[in-house]
């Protein structure tokens, strides 16, 4: 049985999680870095929970900026089995106004400057992104939001643009036209660096606003899309804390096979694997790259 230690990412708007006892702001390094702020230790109706502020405390990191392999390495490294993904997002649909939750199931990857593996030359891995979210934690997020009254959406596809400026409306109706759901800057390759961490993942969008495809959005002042962040954010901490009882208990291995997603992923010879990135994928990659 897996004691499930929850990795809860805050995206904008999202600095801190109420609740939490014994909280203990530590510092983790990594081989990769520095993540991009302290991780707040604690627990959660006895549930072991870390917290990372993605963009930092008081927001100094932008979504290109972000180090991305350090902040997953880090809650890896300190022991997280399952993430739960909080973001503010564009709305690409009419029916996700500002204020709903989208529990998303598929991403598009449009983002193109940043570090997306922990593999590379020396240890080659190719992990499957088929499925990129863990069921078993969108159902449990679903439940929870629902059970709260919150506005909520089982399913939906995430485009990732690299930012960060926001889209040309010429941009908004092609992914419109891709039958994407939302638009944001940040879930990959948080997504990706999760699967190759054996992390179960799972995102939380939480709509601001209309992206510019919308008629209206020119009428949306600044204050407004902060206020309705500001309730968003209240809304994902009382989301945390209904759904971390859920799937904090103990558990098997995930029926998705996210926390196995490595088995048949290292293609390089082991006689071949570079020892110096062999000993940075100690948190990541341990498991199977232990000799046997």
């Amino acid at each position: 049985m897996i004691d499930p230690v929850i990795g809860i990412i805050g995206g904008s708007g999202l600095y801190d999680i109420e609740g939490l006892e014994n909280k203990a702001w530590q510092q983790v390094e990594t081989p990769w870095g520095s993540p991009s702020d302290a991780l707040l230790f604690g627990t959660l109706a006895g549930v072991s929970c870390v917290f990372l502020p993605r963009h930092g405390r008081g927001h100094p990191l932008s979504p290109t900026h972000l180090n991305y392999r350090a902040n997953i390495d880090a809650l890896k490294r300190s022991g997280v089995t399952d993430v739960l993904s909080l973001s503010a997002v564009g709305s690409l649909k009419e029916e996700l106004p500002p204020g709903h939750f989208v529990i998303v199931d598929q991403f598009i990857d449009r983002s193109f400057a940043r570090e997306k593996s922990f593999f590379g030359e020396g240890v080659v891995a190719h992990v499957s992104m088929a499925n990129p979210v863990c069921p078993r934690l969108g159902d449990a997020l679903a439940e929870a939001a629902t059970g709260l009254g919150l506005p909520v959406s089982r399913g939906g596809t995430y485009l990732v643009m690299e930012g960060p400026q926001f889209s040309t409306k010429a941009e908004s109706e092609l992914y419109r036209s891709w039958g994407c759901s939302v638009i944001g800057m940040t879930n990959m390759p948080e997504a990706k660096l999760a699967r190759e961490a054996e992390l179960c993942y799972a995102t939380v969008a939480m709509v601001t606003d209309y992206d510019c495809w919308h008629p209206g959005h020119d009428h949306v002042t600044v204050d407004a899309v902060v206020r309705v962040l500001l309730a968003n954010a209240d809304k994902a901490r009382a989301l945390v804390r209904a759904v971390v009882p859920r799937i904090g208990q103990p558990r098997d291995l995930c029926p998705a096979g996210c926390d196995r997603a490595l088995d048949n992923a290292i293609i390089t010879a082991a006689h071949m694997r570079d020892p110096n990135l062999v000993a940075k994928l100690d948190a990541v990659a341990g498991r199977v790259l232990q000799p046997a």
